[in-house]
């Protein structure tokens, strides 16, 4: 089961639904047997500016920052998994330019974030390689091309 906290702080109109999101997490979570609750934060480019530079020291809005949970365990009686916060202007713009489909990319941040809460990581290359083959398995099950190809335009599934 996952209870999902779906903040909307951007003035964006055409954003995925609550059942997409639900979805996605769902895809990326299933290897949980446990509960999970988690937050996803749609903001807009200064926010996301903002919490890129705060806990990242990099001064540009990103795609997705990844909060996992850090509760003592036994401290509280919840399946608390994190937060991820998504910056919708960032994710169109990197859809546009790398030949996407906006579902595919929503649903690729969204399993990515999610994949991070669980521990995943990309910091060295086998983490990188373990983590990217995962999501492309995760977005294959739901008709969504390799995130990692080049030239997607031509590799789009309908869906």
């Amino acid at each position: 089961m996952i209870e999902l906290d779906l903040q909307i702080a951007s003035s964006a109109t055409a954003l995925p639904s609550h059942a997409d999101f639900l979805t996605w997490c769902g895809l990326a979570l299933r290897q949980r047997t446990a509960p999970s609750e988690l937050t996803i934060r749609l903001v807009d480019s200064a926010e996301g500016l903002e919490l890129n530079s705060t806990w990242r020291g990099k001064d540009y809005p990103t795609n997705v920052l990844s909060f996992p949970a850090d509760i003592p365990e036994g401290l509280l009686d919840i399946a608390l998994l994190g937060d991820l916060v998504i910056c919708v202007p960032v994710v169109e713009q990197e859809a546009a330019e790398q030949g996407k489909t906006l579902t595919a990319h929503w649903a690729h941040l969204v399993i990515h974030g999610c994949l991070h809460l669980l521990g995943y990581d990309h910091i060295d290359d086998a983490e990188a390689e373990e983590m990217e083959a995962l999501e492309r398995q995760l977005l294959a099950e739901i008709g969504h091309p390799d995130p990692y190809r080049d030239n997607q335009e031509t590799d789009l599934i309908p869906s």
